[in-house]
């Protein structure tokens, strides 16, 4: 079964900058459709931020565009998150996704908190 460990999150101040990492084992990155995050503020829905999909390269929440980069190293099995200029709206619960087949697996989840 996939496993997926993120790891990284932590209280920044606005304006700063954080790099997520989510380590997958028990798995071929190389097989995977898509590999992603999502966030969930309190009190709200979970939310799509960044994707790397197979055939179809890199997306981005409209929120996130310019600020944020996905990338992955299929050696390590691992997708980052680099976070840049981070804002009180990115408040939230960060979870790693991968998608092999129809099956998405899901990371437990790292906080990231920007406050002042």
């Amino acid at each position: 079964q996939v496993q997926l460990v993120e790891s990284g999150g932590g209280v920044v101040q606005p304006g700063g900058s954080l790099r997520l990492s989510c380590e997958a084992s028990r798995v071929d990155f190389r097989v995977t459709n898509s590999r992603g995050w999502y966030r969930q503020a309190p009190g709200k829905q979970r939310e799509f931020v960044a994707s790397i999909s197979r055939g179809v390269g890199t997306n981005y929440a409209d929120s996130v565009k310019g600020r944020f980069t996905i990338s992955s190293d299929s050696a390590k099995k691992t997708v980052y998150l680099q976070m840049n200029t981070l804002e009180l709206e990115d408040t939230g619960v960060y979870y790693c996704t991968v998608l092999i087949g129809n099956k998405r697996t899901w990371g437990q989840g790292t906080q990231v908190t920007v406050s002042s």
